[in-house]
């Protein structure tokens, strides 16, 4: 813990990777209501006067619920110009909590009945990612993922499209949503397709579904890092699999705390998952639904746990050591991480470390 006359450092300059965020999950809460103006929809309370929405995923009633409203907030985007400006405020917001790189998550497949189908709109999102990437400085990769609540011949066709544009701005392949549906190994076709063509392997498991979850996700689709990964802790020789695997769990705390995974976040067992040595990169999930941002994860832990700066400043070079950004920018980053570090703690206020914005 920071003494009393030393202040914690500001996590906000602490330098880091994000490489758990969701396409339409990362919209500012401001931008979801002016396009909803804008197109004359009409949102539910709990994502305007009840903002964040209070939500649980015990049960499938209630992932149902979380999905709705996310579907709710992509129906807002229906301009090229709508998708340019959330991928260039994402940007802006992880800049802001110290971001250097980014892995954005998206599938295709939910956006392309509007934008000219799935190649269209991935061009889309790969070229506002540039555009947003110049103006602000911030490394942006994509990562093409799957629905589980989809076919499994869906993956593959998304995988398919990740692998073309392999090399070009996609950087991996991953399965999301609920983690109860679908069953694991029908999705390792997809899966070997994109490791053939030298993908990073990130699919969701561990966090509604306990360690059997992990295992499948290990064993059928060869997961490179798992998409939370969290309840990997209640297995500890599973966990010690993972740690001598290298496999990078993508920890979210507070969408855990908010989806009822946890009942608090110290109860959210990061402590645990450092303490065998695996690799954790801290992730917001969906802010637009969450309340909290990058740096606010870091916030949450640090509070939390007591995690000290120099525990923090481990979180952050795990970020870039399990991220694709390239070798020498990723060397960069972590002599700044070190800077950070080795720099005096500035005379900030608590609250202003805990800030959510």
């Amino acid at each position: 813990m920071p003494s009393a006359t030393q202040p914690p450092r500001d996590l906000r300059l602490l330098p880091k990777a994000h490489l758990h965020l969701h396409f339409t999950g990362s919209m500012r809460h401001q931008t979801l209501l002016e396009l909803a103006e804008r197109e004359g929809l009409t949102l539910p309370d709990s994502l305007v006067e009840e903002w964040p929405p209070q939500l649980s995923a015990a049960d499938e009633k209630g992932w149902f619920r979380f999905q709705r409203l996310y579907d709710v907030a992509r129906s807002v985007l229906s301009t090229e110009d709508d998708v340019r400006r959330l991928v260039r405020e994402a940007a802006e917001d992880d800049v802001a909590d110290g971001g250097r790189w980014l892995e954005i998550q998206v599938d295709p497949s939910g956006y392309a009945a509007r934008f000219g189908g799935i190649t269209a709109f991935t061009d889309l999102v790969l070229d506002c990612a540039r555009d947003a990437a110049e103006r602000t400085g911030l490394g942006i990769a994509v990562v093409i993922a799957a629905n589980r609540t989809r076919h499994p011949l869906d993956a593959r066709t998304l995988a398919r499209l990740a692998r073309q544009y392999a090399g070009r701005g996609v950087v991996g392949f991953g399965l999301s949503n609920d983690e109860r549906r679908g069953v694991t190994a029908d999705f390792g076709p997809a899966f070997a397709i994109a490791e053939r063509a030298g993908l990073l392997l990130a699919p969701h498991g561990g966090e509604l579904l306990g360690p059997p979850s992990v295992r499948a996700v290990l064993d059928h689709l060869h997961a490179d890092r798992l998409g939370h990964g969290v309840r990997s802790a209640e297995d500890p020789r599973l966990l010690d699999r993972i740690a001598a695997a290298g496999v990078a769990l993508e920890v979210c705390p507070v969408s855990n705390v908010a989806l009822g995974v946890y009942t608090d976040l110290s109860s959210v067992p990061l402590p645990q998952l450092l303490e065998v040595g695996a690799t954790v990169a801290l992730g917001a999930d969906d802010p637009l639904l969450f309340g909290s941002r990058l740096a606010g994860q870091y916030a949450t832990m640090r509070a939390a746990h007591g995690l000290t700066d120099a525990q923090l400043a481990e979180l952050a070079r795990m970020s870039f050591r399990a991220s694709r950004a390239p070798s020498s920018d990723v060397a960069r980053w972590l002599g700044e991480v070190d800077a950070w570090l080795a720099s005096p703690a500035p005379e900030v206020s608590e609250d202003a470390v805990l800030d959510r914005r």
